[in-house]
């Protein structure tokens, strides 16, 4: 009998201790830095943003946090993270933010897309931000099904015409 009850009990505990591991992801992607001071930073911001362990390698630009994903999510690290001027997979710090970096800390920037459909395609959400303010080229409908093409862009220049996200 005695066995038996350690025996549930200690199912029990197991069981337990799953479910909330369960709840912990691990993520690592890479932010741009360079110094140890980026580190605090870096790490700082994305505990901020919830994460409950956050390191920053200096070297790689690696970045790997564990956050409970039911509080927090790799996408409101990785935005926290460019709020205080460093860029990220899924987001760029702005320029007023990486400005104020210190000296040491300003890292070499990619270069912004010149329009959001520049790669092989965007996203329903890039070409709403990109057509948003409602200055994209009349007479352009590449945009209107909520998905521009490379196609889209290229059959416009083989006309001479703008692409169908460029803003005039």
């Amino acid at each position: 009998m005695k066995t038996l009850k350690l025996f549930l009990f200690s199912s029990l505990f197991i069981l337990f201790a799953q479910l909330l591991n369960a709840q912990t992801q691990t993520s690592a992607f890479k932010v741009a830095g360079e110094c140890g001071m980026c580190k605090k930073k870096i790490e700082t911001a994305a505990k901020n943003a919830g994460a409950t362990y956050a390191t920053w390698d200096v070297t790689s630009k690696a970045l790997t946090v564990k956050y409970d994903s039911k509080k927090a999510n790799e996408a409101k690290i990785q935005e926290s993270i460019a709020a205080v001027g460093y860029d990220t997979p899924k987001y760029k710090a702005t320029d007023e933010a990486y400005e104020k970096l210190h000296e040491c800390c300003k890292y070499e920037r990619i270069s912004k897309k010149a329009n959001c459909c520049d790669g092989a395609s965007c996203s329903k959400e890039e070409c709403q931000k990109c057509c948003a303010d409602g200055k994209c080229t009349t007479g352009m409908d590449c945009c209107k099904d909520g998905k521009c093409s490379k196609e889209a862009h290229s059959a416009h220049a083989a006309k001479s015409e703008p692409a169908c996200c460029t803003k005039s």
